[in-house]
């Protein structure tokens, strides 16, 4: 009997052993790499959360947990601009300068969320409200079109009426950003920041989703045609 207890334990231990060596192994894939120091110059003092991920800023989506399929249907992140002055008002724009791809950027910028009017008091606490220009539409970049940068910029308000043209919102690709801030005469951001993911599909760790994620594949169908 003792030595069929003793055998029992052994049986255990290696289970949990082996059960916590998976965790292990599991989790190591969840890295968060950083951007390379020339994709970094970017990263200054913006931060930009999104569920499960944290501050994502200056980082590379990680490959696991579906993570890149997540960020296809996420609502827009909390933006959090710890420097911004309570007085002040500021513009917020989101970009994808590497439509349809890094290598063959035809259609930058992609527009992905222009908010004018934010408050200083907001945006410092993470609250992006203010007069949406280009609502929020989520990362979904063309597959086998390699990792795209998402670009975060806060300017200084110091105009009202900030507006888009006619022509700016027929599309939201083949933006002229620059045309755009020397119309309102923004020079430098305040803040910036930006991460990099590439299509789930393209993503040597992804898992398809079972039948109950219908829902969450048809999602990304229909954006599928968005930068």
């Amino acid at each position: 009997t003792d030595w069929t207890m003793r055998l029992a334990v052994a049986a255990l231990f290696l289970g949990l052993t082996m059960v916590v060596s998976r965790d292990v192994e599991e989790g190591d894939l969840c890295l968060y790499e950083p951007l390379s120091d020339a994709d970094a110059v970017l990263c200054k003092g913006l931060e930009v959360f999104y569920p499960e991920l944290g501050n994502i800023g200056c980082m590379i989506i990680p490959d696991c947990n579906n993570y890149r399929l997540k960020i296809t249907h996420w609502a827009e992140p909390i933006v959090k601009f710890p420097r911004a002055l309570e007085d002040a008002n500021y513009i917020l724009v989101m970009v994808d300068p590497d439509a349809p791809s890094r290598s063959s950027p035809k259609a930058q910028f992609w527009r992905h969320w222009l908010v004018t009017d934010i408050k200083g008091v907001d945006i410092k606490k993470g609250k992006v409200q203010g007069q949406e220009l280009s609502p929020y539409q989520p990362p979904s970049p063309p597959a086998q079109s390699g990792f795209h940068r998402y670009q975060f910029f806060v300017y200084l308000q110091e105009r009202q009426n900030i507006s888009l043209h006619s022509k700016e919102n027929k599309t939201r690709g083949f933006w002229k950003m620059d045309k755009f801030l020397n119309r309102f005469h923004l020079s430098e951001p305040e803040a910036s920041t930006q991460f990099m993911t590439q299509n789930y599909q393209d993503s040597p760790n992804y898992q398809a989703p079972g039948a109950g994620s219908s829902e969450l594949k048809d999602t990304h169908v229909e954006i599928t045609a968005c930068q």
